[in-house]
């Protein structure tokens, strides 16, 4: 009787659910679902299990971008009750949002399976440009709720969750320790957050709901993607950074070396440091292009004699090589401009998030090294294993009540926060 009175108050309110964090861990990626998309479009990411909560959760998250739909939701351990539940999070290609509407409509009719007509209310939270681009499709589709949340605050919302309730989500670079864990906290403001989705948000965070946007580039993943799909002829922002993972940037880049011979150790530049993107193209074709003029001058005889020897054209450049170049002028724009934020406005801690990092290591790498280089290691770079749903998971807590966290993170008011942690038991 106890439980049919909290499903029934669940279902009939759902922003009365109080999310139980305590014990929660991700879920080991090998026990997870594969990261490649499967056949609904859907690309699952690593899960956060919840083994103690046991409430009907009622809703679902988007955050619609300009190029990816980022899905947050609960769902119960299958076949038991009693075991607790996990956050799922998938991502669809935004220009198939009718892939990731069918998608909830699939949890939607579980969820009546499940629960019975009761269920009517499950509403819809989403943020993003596509909260608003789409918010007719998903009524008609969905046939329920549409809460429509200001993007900014469901970023900030989202990386305090992450930061002050979830272990092992945050991590520090370095070549010696590639992921090291940061343990939750409390005590986490002010800090700079570094949103980099198609464009880049550089957001200045001093407290609960407390947040400025004080500047950010149009240079983001969107000009990656975009330069890299007319340089290399590559489909997908994955098939990008495959390729790269393989290329040597230095047939491209002008390096230190190429212009010293050595590192320029006077300045602490290494020889492997890039001094110009792309700084050899121009060059390496121009003298590729005059060798083809000899070539063309030589007499017949000599030609003919040639005729078997590799052609002297132009030089052509592999698309790995292009593809490491371009990701590393990108990132390191993008760390250094997040650097002189966080020296303009006094901010120690720098936290990047969004769909452009993906858990590449070579991304995570070029920024953490910008940030340690610019500040002398006197800042620290952070990172998040789910850093493109900052913004979903910040529109799932949205229908949360207030503290509910371990560590009261959602606090509205302040003034009226109790003087003991509410841990979820």
């Amino acid at each position: 009787m106890e439980r049919k009175v909290s499903i029934d108050q669940t279902i009939s309110s759902p922003g009365t659910v109080s999310i139980n964090v305590q014990g929660a861990f991700i879920v080991d990626e090998h026990l997870s679902r594969p990261a490649t998309p499967s056949d609904d479009g859907a690309q699952h990411d690593t899960d956060i299990r919840l083994p103690n909560h046991r409430a009907i959760v009622s809703h679902v998250a988007l955050d619609i971008g300009g190029s990816l739909a980022k899905l947050v939701y609960f769902s119960h351990e299958p076949n038991s009750e009693d075991r607790g539940g996990r956050l799922n999070f998938l991502k669809f290609e935004t220009d198939r949002i009718d892939q990731c509407l069918q998608f909830v409509k699939r949890l939607q009719d579980e969820y009546r399976t499940r629960n019975g007509s009761r269920a009517r209310n499950m509403s819809i939270m989403a943020t993003g440009g596509g909260a608003y681009k789409f918010y007719e499709e998903i009524k008609t589709i969905l046939g329920v709720e549409v809460l429509r949340e200001d993007e900014m605050d469901c970023l900030i919302m989202g990386l305090d969750f992450f930061i002050t309730e979830i272990p092992r989500e945050v991590f520090t670079y370095g070549d010696d320790d590639p992921m090291h864990f940061q343990s939750p906290r409390a005590n986490i403001y002010p800090y700079l957050l570094v949103n980099i989705g198609s464009g880049v948000s550089m957001i200045k965070v001093s407290g609960q709901r407390k947040f400025e946007r004080i500047g950010g580039t149009s240079l983001g993943g969107g000009t990656l993607w975009g330069l890299l799909s007319l340089l290399t002829g590559a489909r997908t922002f994955d098939e990008m950074l495959r390729m790269a993972e393989v290329g040597d940037n230095g047939a491209v880049d002008m390096l230190v070396g190429d212009i010293y011979g050595a590192d320029y150790s006077k300045i602490g530049l290494k020889s492997t440091t890039i001094a110009s993107s792309f700084g050899k193209v121009f060059k390496m074709k121009r003298q590729g292009e005059s060798q083809a003029e000899d070539h063309g001058g030589l007499s017949r005889d000599r030609r003919e004699d040639d005729a078997d020897d590799t052609e002297r054209s132009p030089p052509t450049f592999k698309k790995e090589d292009i593809s490491r170049s371009l990701l590393y002028a990108v990132s390191n724009n993008i760390g250094q401009i997040a650097y002189l934020q966080s020296e303009k406005h006094n901010l120690e801690h720098i936290y990047f998030g969004g769909s452009f990092i993906r858990g590449h290591r070579q991304t995570i790498q070029t920024l953490a090294y910008a940030i340690n280089f610019w500040s002398k290691g006197e800042k620290k770079a952070y990172f998040l294993r789910h850093e493109g749903y900052l913004g979903s998971v910040g529109a799932f807590l949205k229908r949360q009540p207030k503290n509910w966290g371990r560590r009261n993170s959602f606090e509205e008011d302040p003034v009226m926060r109790p003087t003991t942690l509410h841990r979820g038991e």
